[in-house]
């Protein structure tokens, strides 16, 4: 089992220690977008609240809004993404994470579905 937790919107979240956790979107997300070619990253030092749009990815097939997955300040972008953003695709919760944030309200992720959860939540979909 792994520490991610999931939102029903099909992005990921990483509690990292010292209140940061990481944020990036599934691989069933990435799977549905088809191939990325463009992602728009928050600002360092931006506030976002839980499920308000955090950054875009887009594909080949469509634009996506990437909500957050809990509140807080974005303190890290992966800014690999400006010149690769097909790392979203190869590694969608490895080298394709879009962005860093201090959660303000650490107690959101509980509301949040573990990987077994999510993965019987993407069953339904298909």
């Amino acid at each position: 089992m792994s520490d991610l937790k999931f939102t029903h919107d099909h992005e990921w979240i990483r509690p990292e220690g010292d209140g940061v956790a990481t944020v990036g979107i599934t691989d069933y997300a990435q799977q549905q977008l088809g191939d990325v070619v463009f992602v728009e990253l928050p600002q360092v030092g931006e506030e976002v609240d839980q499920g308000e749009e955090a950054a875009v990815v887009e594909s080949v097939k469509a634009a996506s809004g990437v909500k957050a997955p809990a509140s807080g300040k974005v303190t890290e972008v992966n800014s690999l993404l400006s010149d690769e953003p097909q790392k979203v695709n190869a590694e969608p919760t490895g080298d394709g994470w879009f962005f860093k944030l201090r959660l303000t309200n650490p107690e959101e992720l509980e509301a949040l579905m573990d990987e077994a959860g999510y993965a019987e939540y993407i069953k339904g979909l298909d």
